[in-house]
């Protein structure tokens, strides 16, 4: 026996076979009818980008704990005692920079670290080929003063400074970038509950089922009207989504070409040791400049009495291990592989939030044509199609949307990706961006990079950004030989020349 719908607050129209009771059970199953689609879909896509960036973190860490280990595998054949001695500023130096990946320009000035760095291994350089003299922490800091114009290591630290400023600052944007995705993600997939959504939802879904028509599916402009009323706050992320991921497809292209952090990262023990043998080749030259600017040092005492031949200097040159001795891809993969994966992903995720209805309403959920639930009848769906966001839904045939109330987590999101979106635009010039809100930074730009457009243009990293401006420090003579106020004893040249002799021609094992 029918029951008339009158007694019925949705499905109010004709008979029914719905009691009140039933319809209350169908209203709740249409909650979680409405919400499963969307929950797939975004999980998907959050499973997707939390694996992404899983394998990327993991792929970054373990390719600098091998460039780590092949550094100190090297050192260790080539230096002997004396690496194994001065050890902790290397180690340092990679833990330094693991605290930048972790912690931002708010942990680690890289600026400030790179230079300290090469400060270090200068003063310790220094003593090593000048053992026959004794020197003082005050004159160390001078001889640090004049590390700018007297270049012991060359163009490396140049070189290096702005490789690894630009790769560390791109990863790192890159990765976070990536963390963010499925954060957001699982801040906004949730369909809108509000008892107009449940009653659009109630009607298109199960409605049928009270008339009888349990096979009737609702027609495909319905459902579209129905799921864009109910993600309309969704659909108003799209515009900053798309936007955020423009500028992590931008930077995924920045990391394959001059920020290529594997490139910069895998051979840094080669570089290092590249710098280690300018100094020793140039310490003759180095030394008499220091001499004539910092003043003539005192004899040592105890290199007179030692006269140790392995305590008289750097032991040996540098010799690279052959490639097959290099340490293994890292994470069993390759920097080129995880970025062109990830560019695929990223493309396949532009304007997720506005085809979201699109998505949601095909297949077995519709019916094709004109025989399909039109919300009141098997018969063809009239009304207009309205548009995606908030705004649009004023005019919404089928659902009730208050577009003067948004959804306040949606909105915190939206200004989440554009504060993000410029942090990756930054990355892409090779600058550092640091807001009050991460890490306790200062809001101010850290860092070194470029500005662009010649960031854009320029094929080579080593010389694309102008050099920074040289520190006051003390001038020194450009000649080789001493100046007469401050002329070298001939007993002191001597012990020097022999010194660096000792040095190179100490046998060492590869």
């Amino acid at each position: 026996m029918r029951l008339r719908r009158n007694h019925l607050k949705v499905c109010t129209q004709g008979f029914s076979c719905c009691t009140l009771e039933m319809e209350e059970k169908l209203s709740q199953q249409s909650r979680t009818d409405l919400k499963a689609p969307v929950h797939q879909l975004s999980s998907n896509l959050q499973n997707t980008f939390t694996q992404r960036h899983r394998h990327f973190d993991q792929f970054f860490r373990e390719l600098l704990s091998n460039a780590e280990k092949s550094l100190n595998d090297m050192f260790v054949r080539t230096y002997g005692l004396m690496y194994v001695k001065n050890a902790e500023l290397f180690e340092r130096f990679f833990s330094e920079l693991r605290k930048y990946y972790s912690h931002g320009s708010s942990a680690v000035n890289l600026d400030d670290m790179l230079t300290e760095f090469w400060t270090e291994l200068l003063e310790r350089m220094f003593r090593l080929v000048n053992v026959q003299y004794e020197f003082n922490d005050s004159y160390m800091e001078c001889v640090s003063r004049h590390m700018e114009q007297l270049k012991p290591f060359g163009d490396v630290p140049r070189k290096l400074r702005l490789q690894l400023t630009r790769s560390f600052i791109a990863v790192r944007m890159f990765t976070r970038g990536l963390a963010l995705m499925p954060e957001v993600m699982g801040k906004v997939s949730t369909v809108s509950t509000s008892p107009s959504c449940v009653h659009a939802a109630m009607k298109m879904l199960y409605c049928p089922y009270c008339s009888g028509q349990v096979a009737l599916k609702p027609c495909k402009n319905y459902c579209l009207n129905v799921m864009r009323g109910c993600l309309a706050n969704q659909a108003d992320l799209d515009t900053e989504w798309n936007n955020f991921l423009d500028a992590m497809f931008g930077l995924a292209e920045r990391l394959e070409g001059p920020f290529n952090f594997e490139s910069v990262i895998d051979p840094i023990d080669v570089k290092i040791s590249d710098a280690i043998m300018n100094m020793q080749e140039n310490s003759i030259q180095v030394s008499q400049k220091v001499f004539q600017g910092c003043g003539q040092p005192k004899p040592s005492m105890a290199f007179r009495t030692r006269r140790s031949t392995k305590d008289s200097g750097f032991p040996g040159r540098f010799r690279p291990y052959s490639p097959d001795a290099r340490p293994t891809t890292a994470a069993g993969t390759s920097l080129d592989r995880l970025l062109t994966d990830v560019k695929k992903k990223l493309k396949q995720s532009k304007k997720f939030w506005s085809t979201l209805p699109e998505t949601v309403c095909v297949g077995e959920r519709i019916a094709v044509g004109d025989e399909c639930w039109n919300g009141t009848a098997k018969s063809r769906y009239e009304s207009v199609v309205i548009g995606n966001g908030l705004a649009n839904q004023v005019s919404n045939p089928d659902v009730e949307v208050d577009i003067t109330k948004p959804d306040m987590v949606i909105r915190r999101q939206i200004a989440v990706l554009k504060e993000m979106t410029s942090r990756l635009k930054a990355a892409y010039t090779g600058t550092d961006i640091s807001f009050v809100n991460e890490d306790a930074g200062s809001g101010e730009e850290s860092g070194s990079g470029c500005d662009s457009p010649p960031c854009d243009s320029d094929g080579d990293i080593y010389f694309s950004t102008p050099a920074p401006a040289k520190p006051r420090v003390i001038k020194i003579q450009a000649d080789d030989q001493p100046s007469s106020g401050t002329r070298l004893a001939p007993f002191s040249l001597t012990l020097a020349v022999m010194a660096l002799l000792l040095a190179l021609l100490t046998p060492h094992t590869r």
